[in-house]
Parts: structure tokens; sequence; C-alpha cells
């Protein structure tokens, strides 16, 4: 019985499991293959000029936020800047 392969993003390309990446590519990989729509805020995080810790808690807190009405972590600026002055 074939497998079926793992839809590819810019973070995963499909040929190892996504539970190899790291977290925080994990969570950007799952969020545009649900939603490529938000493809833009996943990047605009993703390439932000952070540590590795901080653009973990800015994708997390930006993941939490599609489903919390009114959070402002909804802006991946907000979450950049959040997770900044966090530490």
């Amino acid at each position: 019985m074939a497998t079926k392969k793992q839809p590819a993003s810019r973070w995963h390309d499909g040929t190892t499991p996504v539970e190899d990446l790291p977290e925080t590519e994990q969570i950007a990989h799952e969020l545009v293959i649900e939603r490529r729509d938000l493809a833009p805020s996943v990047e605009r995080i993703m390439d932000a000029e952070i540590s590795d810790d901080q653009r973990n808690q800015a994708m997390t807190m930006f993941r939490d936020s599609l489903s919390q009405d009114g959070d402002p972590n909804r802006d991946p600026r907000v979450a950049i800047a959040t997770a900044t002055a966090a530490g």
C-alpha cells in the first residue's frame, strides 16, 4: 500500500516526517498548509530578525490568536514585538 506524500511548504519539502522539523517550522508548515492566506503573516514572523526562541514564541502566539476573537497577536508585527519585549 502506497503512503500518501505529505504536502510541501517553504518549511517542509514533504520528504521527511513533519515531526522531525523544529517546533517553529512545524507550526509554520501546518499553518500555511491549512490556510494558504496566512502565508504572508507566517513568512513575516519566520523572516524576522529575532532569536529562535523569540520566533517560536511569536509563531505560537500568532497561531493561538487565530482562535481568539480580538487577539492583537493576530497581527504578526504585534506577535513579533510581544515576543521581542518578553525576552
